[in-house]
This record gives C-alpha cells, sequence and structure tokens, in this order.
C-alpha cells in the first residue's frame, strides 16, 4: 500500500526552504565516514548522493588510502584523510571529535571494510556521534561492527540501520529473533530488540519499523511500521544501497537543521525524523533506481538498421547508410547513473511544494 499522506506532508516540513533565508549549512552537512584501500566507490555514492538530494556539504572521512581516487571523483567532496593505519583510536579521537562538531549526521559504514583499525575508528566514531547527539546511519560494514556488538546501537534512537537481505539475517542472529517468525515482522522485532531504533529493511519492498514514542519525546511507546513500494529499476546495482545511505543521512541532516530552528515551525516532534529520513530516503533512491535503469537498460546493446538513403538516426543524432551498426544504444545501468536522476526522483516523488521546501504551496518554477 501507499505511504500515507500524512507521512509525506510530514516528510515536506524538513525540506528546506529556497527563499534565501538559510545560509550555507543550514540545509544539512553531512558526513561519511568509510573508504579503505580496496573501497573507494562506495563512500563517494554516499556521500555525493547527499549533495544530489540537497544537503549543503558533504565530507567523507576516510583512510589515506583512499582519498586520493576519492578527491579525483568529485572537487564537491570535503575529503578528510585521517583515518590512519598506524594511529589508535585514542590518538585519532581529538581531530574526529573536532570534525564531528560541524556536522549534523554521520553515516558510518560505505566503504570501511573489516579490518581492525577501521572498524576500531568506526566503533569510536559511534561513540563520539551519540555523545553529540548526532543523528546516525549505519550500513554495510558498520552493521557488521553492530551484529558482533548489538549494544553499541541499543535505545539510540537517533540511529537508522540500513541492511540488505544477508545483514538482515545477521542481525536477526545477534538479537536472537526466531528465524521462523513471519517475515513482516522481523524488522519490528529487530527494532524491539535494539531498543525501539529505526530499521530500513531493503528489499522487493522496503520495510521500515521504529519506535517513535519515548526515548525522545517523552511519550508513550509508539511502534510504527511502514512498507515503500515504490516501483524501482529492474536491475539492481551493487552501490544502490550507498546511494539509500547517502539520501537517508542527508534527509536526517535536515531534521536536525530543523530540530534546531534554521526554518520550520517545530511542530514535528524529533522522534519521527528518523522514520521520515528512511521513508523518504526510501522513495528517492528507488525512484531514481528506475529512472536510471529506463534510461540505460539492463546491459549493453547493438542495434543494425537498413537505411535506403542517406538519413539522420533519431538514436543520438547518427548518420546513417544501409546496414548501418549502432553500438551500446542501451549501456547498461550502474550506480553512476542514478547519481543524475536524484534530483528528478526527488522532484517526481514531492511535486513542486517539495522542491521549494517548507513552507511552499506554490509553483516550484516560480521562485
Amino acid at each position: 500500500m501507499p505511504v500515507p499522506r500524512k507521512v509525506l506532508e510530514q516528510i515536506k516540513q524538513l525540506i528546506p526552504p529556497l527563499n534565501g533565508t538559510l545560509h550555507k549549512g543550514q540545509s544539512g552537512r553531512v558526513g561519511v565516514l568509510g573508504g579503505a584501500l580496496d573501497y573507494t566507490g562506495a563512500p563517494f555514492f554516499a556521500s555525493m548522493s547527499a549533495l544530489r538530494i540537497g544537503a549543503d556539504l558533504s565530507h567523507v572521512i576516510c583512510s589515506p588510502t583512499a582519498a586520493g581516487a576519492i578527491k579525483s571523483y568529485s572537487p564537491d567532496l570535503i575529503v578528510h584523510p585521517i583515518l590512519r593505519e598506524d594511529q589508535s583510536p585514542a590518538d585519532l579521537r581529538p581531530a574526529l571529535a573536532s570534525l564531528l562538531e560541524r556536522l549534523h549526521v554521520l553515516v558510518i559504514g560505505p566503504g570501511l571494510g573489516r579490518e581492525d583499525y577501521m572498524q576500531a575508528f568506526a566503533q569510536l566514531a559511534l561513540s563520539l556521534a551519540k555523545e553529540q547527539d548526532m543523528y546516525v546511519v549505519l550500513d554495510a560494514d558498520a552493521l557488521w561492527l553492530v551484529g558482533r556488538d548489538p549494544g553499541l546501537v541499543r535505545g539510540y534512537r537517533k540511529a537508522v540501520l540500513t541492511p540488505n537481505v544477508v545483514e538482515f539475517k545477521r542481525l536477526c542472529e545477534s538479537v536472537n529473533i526466531d528465524p521462523a517468525a513471519p517475515a513482516n515482522e522481523r524488522a519490528m522485532r529487530i527494532s524491539r530488540a535494539l531498543g525501539g531504533i529505526t530499521i530500513l529493511q531493503k528489499g522487493t519492498e522496503d520495510i521500515i519499523a521504529t519506535d517513535t514514542g519515548s526515548a525522545l519525546s517523552g511519550t508513550a511507546s509508539t511502534e510504527e511500521q511502514l512498507s515503500v513500494d515504490v516501483p524501482g529499476g529492474l536491475k539492481r546495482c551493487g552501490g544502490q544501497g550507498d546511494i539509500l545511505s547517502g539520501t537517508v543521512g542527508a534527509v536526517l541532516a535536515w531534521g536536525k537543521c530543523y530540530e534546531g530552528g534554521a526554518y520550520g515551525d517545530n511542530s514535528l516532534p524529533a522522534s519521527r525524523i528518523p522514520l521520515l529520513a528512511a521513508v523518504a530516503g526510501s522513495m528517492v533512491t528507488r525512484t531514481a533506481s528506475r529512472r536510471a535503469f529506463l534510461k540505460e537498460g539492463r546491459g549493453a546493446s547493438t542495434l543494425w538498421f537498413t537505411l535506403d538513403r542517406r538519413a539522420i538516426c533519431p538514436l543520438r543524432g547518427c548518420v546513417g547508410y544501409a546496414n548501418v551498426r549502432l553500438m551500446d544504444l542501451l549501456a547498461g545501468v550502474v550506480t553512476q547513473d542514478m547519481l543524475g536522476e536524484i534530483g528528478g526522483a526527488f522532484a517526481e516523488t514531492f511535486g513542486s511544494e517539495g522542491e521549494k521546501g517548507w513552507g511552499s504551496t506554490g509553483d516550484a518554477g516560480k521562485l
């Protein structure tokens, strides 16, 4: 069933206005912690998708072995190569704490890897984020960390976990969820076992389970579960989860700005922000995947066609002759194709009010 209209309207309240009232940074400052020797694409996709959906600034906190590659992908990213293998968590703590103070949200896990030093730094970052009352997204190998010690996130309601099918199975095992439990109940059981934090279970439909009650707002426990069945692309790219973590992170950053009074009327309880961010990120990512797939297709294609006389092929404006061969009309969708579709997916999902942001009632084109 579709996402309730009330939820969509609440998400729109978190979207920064495009009316000239905000300065740089008040539309969200996002940090992504990950990126080691073998993994540079994942932190790029997460941090770049945060910018594409509308965050102001995106920082990548990575190892020196990954920094050069990530910097070369885009000059829009701010890269901090401070996760050095020859440094202890105690040595890193002052610099990392200072850096996190500048951010609204921290995404931990894209390209993190399972090396001992990177896992130790991720644990330190999570601890510091909690001390500073930051929103956090945990994905990929950060979920491996949580699986080994669920107590790291238990009860911290500003955390959003985004497991795929394998990671979800591990989480079930780590918190002793019965594998025979009904499939549509497991996400909520994990959330409950972890103290009501938000679980975004990726799948054919994304299931978001959380408790929007007592821990943050002082109200009674209120468990909520939503399914996002917005159509995605028929081919799922390997880095799509990184796109999701970045978009969820950006909306959480907006939530932090909204919560702090940068814009909006403060009518939304902070306890709903993780749920709303998870729904928004899921909808936009699935829509971007569909749009990219419709343009690029499943894989490289070759087309032969015959023309009786010189003509212009309507595809890519090619000049054609008899027995003309056009290669790669459909190049085959990859994760990078999704980045260019995030803006269109956002507009498609939230319409003109979403495009202009909080308080908008008019056409997004009339700024």
